[in-house]
């Protein structure tokens, strides 16, 4: 048997009044498929996050296309504008910075508007570092939660934090370089610093990193060093087996936020032995 038999090549010219997402490189340039190239080559525009990251790869592969930019700083009056030129029968590529678009961005809007407009996309798949991440840190990865970026308010953080404490699944999230120490104390809070993680920085260029241990070890490992490069944390589920550790942290959780309403240590841990009906002395302890 032929094994090309089993693949077909679907439009490999780009048809009008199509939208196109395509997958770009998370960084080394070498990832990108010649069917990506081909597409962001023959459509009549490309809409791209940054077109300074864009250029990166049209001027590396010799891609002479106009390029307009779509973010989330002007994607409500791009978008209309992306509708009219494919009722016009252009056709547009959609590309993120990195990786495939409308994860973390504003194109899942856009695809939506589309979708309202009865016309098509076509999605020529390519890079995740999600997934990238995912599969190299030797967590489970057959069932897993993506959260992306957590929100900035408060409440709505707390929330999706304490959520991530108590999952079975495999959890990913992304980070920037400057918040990163911030991110992992707050996992240590709800997790606890036992909790195992996996960290990837840089992912597929030069100075790739890639480190996987408890929470406690990778606080230590970067608490003085400087940190670039965007980053993905992989937090392993808890296990079935394991929930001394769910308890023992939420514990610790009731604790400070008694503390933090003005009761001593002592007078929070008497409160809770009683309302938790467990020895005074097994509370204190895991707060000291």
């Amino acid at each position: 048997m032929n094994i090309n038999s089993s693949f077909s090549h679907r439009r490999e010219e780009p048809e009008s009044g199509v939208l196109y997402l395509v997958g770009t490189p998370i960084g080394n340039l070498n990832d990108i498929s010649s069917r990506a190239i081909n597409i962001l080559k023959n459509v009549s525009l490309i809409a791209c996050e940054d077109t300074r990251q864009t250029k990166k790869i049209t001027n590396r592969f010799e891609i002479n296309n106009r390029l307009i930019s779509f973010n989330k700083y002007n994607s409500l009056n791009r978008i209309p504008k992306i509708i009219n030129f494919l009722k016009e029968g252009k056709s547009v590529a959609l590309v993120s910075d990195a990786g495939m678009p409308s994860i973390c961005d504003p194109g899942e809007d856009l695809v939506k508007n589309v979708k309202i407009h009865n016309l098509e996309t076509i999605c020529v798949p390519g890079p995740s570092a999600a997934l990238t991440a995912l599969i190299s840190s030797g967590f489970p990865a057959s069932k897993f939660i993506f959260e992306g970026f957590l929100p900035k308010k408060k409440n709505e953080r707390e929330k999706i934090l304490s959520e991530i404490s108590k999952n079975e699944k495999t959890t990913i999230i992304f980070e920037s370089p400057h918040r990163f120490n911030k991110l992992l104390n707050e996992l240590k809070k709800h997790c606890g610093g036992q909790r195992e993680i996996s960290v990837s920085r840089e992912l597929t260029k030069k100075f790739e990193e890639q480190i996987n241990n408890k929470i406690d070890d990778i606080i230590d490992t970067f608490k003085n060093r400087e940190i670039i490069g965007e980053i993905t944390i992989v937090i392993k589920g808890i296990q079935r087996n394991n929930q001394i550790e769910l308890h023992e942290s939420i514990l610790k959780k009731e604790i400070e936020e008694l503390i933090n309403a003005g009761l001593s240590l002592s007078a929070a841990s008497k409160y809770l032995a009683k309302k938790k009906n467990l020895k005074k002395n097994l509370i204190y302890n895991l707060y000291c």
